[in-house]
């Protein structure tokens, strides 16, 4: 893609008005997040030099809840002092740290406190106080810490709702709006997000579409082809897939009602199990272009920096190869591709395409079942032009010349 006007130089500014940037979800190489309890500092150390290497310039970790907090009224201090030790680590390799606290639900297992004891996390009172005690004890050691960006509230939090820890919109949003009042007070003016999937965009479902695109500091997206149904219905080489960051990024920018609200892809990623491996970079460049032709785009976050280590069992089998670096540390040709873009794009990135054209979504295109989402997309996917699609537009908001004048909208498409 050929950069239009004068280039811009990345800087380490959250500014939604500045230019993209990159990092990767951290896994570590050795021992997985297990890496809390079996501790091995020199080796998190190394990763974190290799991501840097990769021209990365922040990560997003994972607190294994049970962990950081083995009982309602206690956070464990070793647990605490690894964090804080990660932290430095990450600072001498020049990295931001995102990090992500009632996980809760990662690499396709559930970890739930033993003291849960049944109790639902989004609407018991009594759970609510526990998770602000990890909050405000976690922040009290990193929010002052040069390289915190910030809370991610918990990782897609809706895979642990149903059936677990059901909740309705009212009660979902409620809790959210409460975590995000804590996360602010014990670091104020931090990066804190709701790292949600793509299930409540895609579908009525647990936090409410409107307030995932107004609360905390940025609306996070995560566009996996597999798991949105987009491989199943187009193909995983199509040319939609290689769309799915985009498109998921115009539905969350069309509830946006701030019009400079930053939004974060904050995961995305491919397994060899759902393509060839030499058509990976491909499809890795088409989704990070795409992307990057959204205004208003705060960073990509690919899923993940390394590869599970393949002593450790259990895992479902598409989770081992994710990473842009193998278990060793050695760049993945993937990675390879990516380094080497995003060296290119920190000196001249991709400009934001004008989108002058919008598709009309009504609230109905999206019920209980994912599949009804999917009837909608298809209609976008239709008006893919020259490598960009429309823009999407609420039902709502279609008769609102100033929202679309601020927008840059000039045709819509019912």
């Amino acid at each position: 893609m050929a950069c239009r006007g004068r280039c811009r130089t990345l800087t380490d500014s959250m500014n939604s008005s500045s230019p993209v940037r990159f990092g990767v979800n951290y896994v570590p190489s050795r021992n997985w997040w297990y890496s809390w309890v079996d501790w091995d500092a020199a080796s998190i150390g190394d990763d974190l030099q290799a991501i840097a290497a990769l021209g990365m310039d922040h990560i997003r970790i994972h607190c294994l809840w049970p962990i950081f907090q083995p009982n309602p009224n206690r956070v464990s201090q070793a647990a605490m002092d690894r964090l804080v030790q990660l932290l430095d680590l990450a600072d001498a390799a020049k990295l931001d740290v995102e990090v992500t606290v009632l996980d809760g639900w990662l690499s396709g297992f559930i970890f739930a406190p033993a003291w849960q004891g049944g109790r639902n996390m989004f609407t018991d009172e009594w759970m609510i106080v526990a998770e602000e005690l990890l909050f405000e004890q976690i922040g009290k050691r990193v929010a002052g810490h040069r390289r915190f960006m910030g809370f991610d509230l918990g990782n897609e939090l809706g895979v642990i709702m149903h059936p677990h820890n059901p909740a309705t919109s009212e009660e979902a949003d409620r809790w959210q709006a409460r975590m995000f009042q804590v996360c602010e007070r014990v670091a104020p003016g931090k990066f804190h997000v709701n790292g949600v999937d793509h299930m409540h965009w895609f579908r009525q479902f647990g936090f409410s579409r409107p307030a995932l695109a107004s609360e905390g500091a940025a609306t996070s997206v995560h566009t996996w082809i597999e798991f949105t149904g987009f491989s199943a219905t187009y193909g995983a080489t199509s040319v939609a897939a290689e769309h799915l960051t985009e498109y998921c990024i115009q539905l969350a920018l069309a509830y946006h009602t701030d019009p400079h609200r930053p939004i974060w892809l904050q995961e995305f990623g491919v397994s060899s199990k759902w393509m060839p491996l030499d058509r990976i970079p491909h499809f890795s460049e088409q989704s990070y272009r795409n992307a990057m032709s959204c205004e208003n785009l705060w960073g990509c976050t690919w899923w993940c920096s390394h590869d599970l280590n393949p002593d450790l069992r259990g895992f479902d089998p598409l989770e081992y190869d994710l990473g842009l670096l193998d278990a060793s540390n050695r760049v993945k040709p993937n990675g390879a591709h990516i380094a080497k873009l995003i060296q290119q794009w920190k000196t001249c990135p991709p400009q934001p395409a004008r989108r002058t054209q919008a598709l009309i979504v009504p609230e109905s295109a999206f019920g209980a079942q994912r599949d009804e989402s999917l009837q909608f997309s298809r209609k976008w996917v239709d008006l893919i032009q020259d490598t960009v699609g429309p823009a999407i537009v609420l039902e709502s908001r279609a008769n609102d010349p100033e929202y679309l004048r601020t927008r840059g909208i000039s045709e819509l498409i019912a």
